[in-house]
């Protein structure tokens, strides 16, 4: 009884941790945030920067796999943002561009792969928009899905969390290429997390404050 008592304890202790841990924001907007943003009509969402690190690396740890399912988590994330704004369109002042057509052009143009090498008012030009969106996903996996999944069958659900890491969001000016905005927000990624969840979860924080909300 004790020991179940003390596990319980130690269960709803990393919870308010976590909670804690997920409610860490920041929000930054620039001074001549309301006048730039007006001009803007189209925005380009760009791939995100993705790291995904281990505390303890995988016994069957590929480096070509990591290196691409870093890749395809990087379009996967940019994907669920890109849905995730046409779905709510009516809400917001400008309309986004189509991430095939963003990739293609960017691809055209040389830059799909080297974004961290080039400015965002380049970056705009070349794919004939007013504004960009670019954002960074890090997370370090501290569990296996295996050890959560059994958390959640014998807790039903608590401390399901696989790892943790941060979203960040940036909007630059296509014209200057100066930063408008930005938000940072720390996620606990969860056993079940898919990228669309996790875009959700960041949107929902970010509502309140995204600059291109009527």
């Amino acid at each position: 009884m004790k020991k179940t008592l003390l596990l319980l304890v130690l269960v709803s202790t990393n919870l308010i941790a976590l909670a804690q841990y997920e409610n860490a924001k920041q929000v930054f907007e620039s001074p001549k945030l309301k006048e730039v943003i007006a001009t803007h009509k189209t925005v380009a969402i760009l791939p995100f920067n993705t790291k995904i690190s281990f505390k303890k690396q995988p016994k069957d740890f590929n480096l070509d796999a990591h290196i691409q399912k870093e890749k395809t988590m990087s379009t996967s994330i940019q994907s669920s943002m890109y849905t995730f704004l046409l779905r709510k369109s009516s809400n917001y002042t400008v309309e986004f561009q189509d991430v095939e057509k963003t990739n293609i052009l960017l691809k055209k143009a040389g830059l799909l792969d080297k974004l961290d090498e080039v400015t965002k008012d380049e970056v705009a030009k070349a794919l004939g928009v007013d504004a960009v969106i670019s954002g960074k996903f890090e997370t370090e996996q501290t569990r296996s899905e295996a050890g959560a999944i059994v958390t959640t069958v014998l807790f039903g659900g608590l401390g399901s969390k696989t790892g943790s890491g941060s979203l960040t969001m940036v909007v630059n000016d296509g014209k200057t290429g100066d930063m408008q905005w930005r938000f940072f927000k720390a996620m606990n990624d969860g056993v079940f997390t898919s990228s669309d969840e996790l875009i959700d979860r960041m949107m929902r924080k970010v509502s309140r404050n995204f600059p291109y909300s009527k």
